[in-house]
């Protein structure tokens, strides 16, 4: 098993290879707890294709969970901040409900598309919410005020984020 792992990395990671897209689901489905740390290893990789292609294989595998923490560290990785719309876009295939303080972060400091896409992750997903939740939003909502990376979103994130959080504040205040 180990061989053909190895095999299937090698084919996903070879700039050659055509099929890496295969390669990468393939190598998805055959995880399993003694190798899937090195996939998860591979999403910081410095090659972005490669970090790329190892969140697809991750999504496809049984460890999605797992390895959301590793996938949202290369999204925020200054390294990849021109191809963070990639990473973003890989989320669809994970289950985010309990991600919403993150995909909140993504918003706020993504790049254009990644902000676009965690708008949209925000308003379609049915995210798990307690107090706590919300009170780590507006931790990162007050971060973002103060210190803003686009001045020209600044309005629109504002309006957006807003009405998001009053909207959340309202269901609790309903409990």
């Amino acid at each position: 098993m180990e061989e053909e792992i190895q095999s299937l990395l090698n084919k996903m990671c070879n700039p050659e290879e055509k099929e890496a897209y295969f390669f990468a689901d393939k190598l998805g489905s055959k995880l399993d707890d003694s190798n899937k740390d090195l996939v998860i290893r591979l999403v910081g990789d410095d090659n972005w294709e490669h970090a790329y292609l190892a969140c697809r294989a991750l999504s496809k595998s049984p460890y999605n969970e797992e390895s959301l923490d590793a996938i949202f560290a290369a999204i925020h990785d200054k390294k990849n901040k021109a191809h963070q719309g990639a990473f973003v876009q890989i989320l669809e295939e994970f289950d985010l409900s309990e991600r919403f303080v993150d995909i909140f972060k993504v918003y706020l400091f993504g790049n254009y598309k990644s902000s676009t896409l965690a708008e949209v992750y925000l308003d379609s997903v049915e995210f798990e919410l307690t107090p706590r939740t919300l009170r780590k939003a507006e931790k990162h909502w007050k971060h973002y005020l103060h210190n803003p990376e686009d001045e020209g979103t600044v309005q629109v994130k504002k309006d957006y984020a807003t009405a998001l959080l009053e909207e959340i504040r309202e269901l609790f205040s309903e409990e």
